[in-house]
């Protein structure tokens, strides 16, 4: 049998494969080129949101979190001493994922679920996860779906004034933005007690996303805006298309229902992180890493879950879920729990390279008496195995020397939904 060190060095999936400078600066390329309005896999769409504005208080609004797997909403409003008051929430499940769905089947079912809400609040803020071109009324126009979800009416539609034609409310205000937005603007309303010199929200769930505060005199592909004022950019880094990827990467992305899309979320996101460890696995079947006995029965699989290997390589004995079943042996579970936890050492060092670049860009965080704010959100983020401490392992290794930066990590509760109320809420 093949060794397993072997097999991994062979396909080049370990962290240490990765040269973190060189994904950086191709990453601060990208990110340049995205604000110019040239060729570049980083959108860098503005979003019109001024961080440093004061927020309305007292007003009730309505705020909606849609992305990922789950669609929330609630009545939030922000008293005058700061505290926020968050009622009526709504859970339901995210339209489009079980099967295809028509745009205004999309809308009608977005707006019923929030309809009760709606009635005694004139604004409404939409966290809406996934690419979308955002206008300076802030409305935005959908790009491309991504998370697998399927409703190919809506790419191209706008969707802050479509969900408002389906309420029958034309005349409400709704502000548009990403759940990475929502996530930094959570961070800053949190912050009160401490000053800081910028702010970075990430989120690293179901997909993974940045976004930064950026001086207008920067991005140029908007020649009309304010040169003195800065805005927040949604980078939609989980688009990222030159990030070092392996062929069993760029085999499991074609298995995917947007092949060559979002392909650097499709390396370690939470909604791909467990069929990419199996493709990886199956690749290590084939190449003769197992006995025939366990090969054939992960040949056999069809699908093995975030949640899966989670709980696989996590090895607690009272639960590890199915997948040790299918190892026939001591070793060739141990080799098993090698591959997956190489591909999570891997994830770690790109979430690195890539908070280390927008850290960079930002230019701020020189001083320790004012450091950068990162708030960070996602299941994945904080619960995969070992994937925390390995990123900040990376990420403090990186920024220090000539590159050292302060910095403070953070966490924000329901972060979507208090970032969309206040979106609503800035003046």
């Amino acid at each position: 049998m093949k060794n397993v060190e072997t097999f991994l060095k062979e396909q080049q999936i370990r962290a240490e494969d990765i040269d973190i400078q060189n994904l950086v600066e191709v990453f601060t390329s990208e990110m340049v080129q995205g604000l110019e309005g040239k060729n570049s896999t980083l959108r860098m769409i503005p979003t019109y949101i001024e961080a440093d504005n004061e927020f309305i208080t007292d007003v009730p609004v309505v705020a909606i979190d849609a992305g990922g797997t789950n669609f929330r909403a609630a009545k939030v409003k922000f008293t005058k001493d700061g505290r926020l008051e968050m009622t009526d929430t709504v859970n339901a499940k995210m339209p489009g994922l079980q099967k295809e769905v028509s745009k205004e089947a999309f809308f009608q079912e977005m707006a019923d679920n929030i309809r009760p809400l709606v009635a005694d609040c004139d604004r409404i803020g939409f966290c809406f996860s996934y690419a979308t071109e955002i206008y300076p009324n802030k409305d935005g126009k959908l790009l491309q779906f991504s998370k697998e979800v399927k409703a190919p009416g809506v790419v191209g539609q706008m969707i802050g004034k479509s969900l408002l034609e389906a309420l029958g409310m034309p005349d409400k205000q709704i502000v548009l933005l990403n759940d990475t937005v929502a996530t930094l603007l959570a961070g800053k309303s949190a912050s009160f007690e401490k000053e800081y010199d910028s702010f970075i929200g990430f989120i690293l769930g179901t997909g993974t996303n940045t976004c930064y505060i950026e001086k207008n005199r920067n991005i140029l592909k908007k020649p009309d805006l304010d040169p003195e004022k800065s805005q927040i950019i949604n980078v939609e880094s989980g688009n990222f298309g030159k990030a070092p990827r392996t062929p069993v990467d760029i085999a499991f992305d074609n298995t995917t229902d947007n092949p060559g899309s979002y392909s650097f979320e499709k390396m370690f996101s939470g909604g791909y992180i467990g069929s990419l460890s199996l493709a990886t696995l199956k690749t290590a079947a084939k190449e003769g890493v197992f006995s025939p006995e366990t090969a054939q029965n992960i040949s056999a699989l069809n699908e093995l879950t975030t949640e899966d290997v989670n709980k696989y390589v996590t090895r607690d004995a009272s639960d590890r879920g199915s997948f040790p079943e299918y190892m026939t042996s001591n070793a060739d579970d141990e080799k098993g729990v090698e591959i997956v936890k190489c591909l999570i050492d891997r994830a770690a060092k790109l979430v690195a390279g890539n908070l280390a670049s927008v850290v960079l860009k930002t230019n701020k965080g020189t001083s320790p008496d004012k450091p950068i704010l990162i708030t960070i959100e996602g299941t994945t983020f904080y619960k995969m195995h070992n994937l925390k401490p390995s990123f900040e392992k990376y990420f403090k290794e990186y920024l220090s020397g000539e590159r050292a930066r302060y910095y403070e990590f953070t966490e924000v509760e329901q972060s979507s939904l208090v970032g969309a109320a206040l979106a609503a809420l800035v003046e």
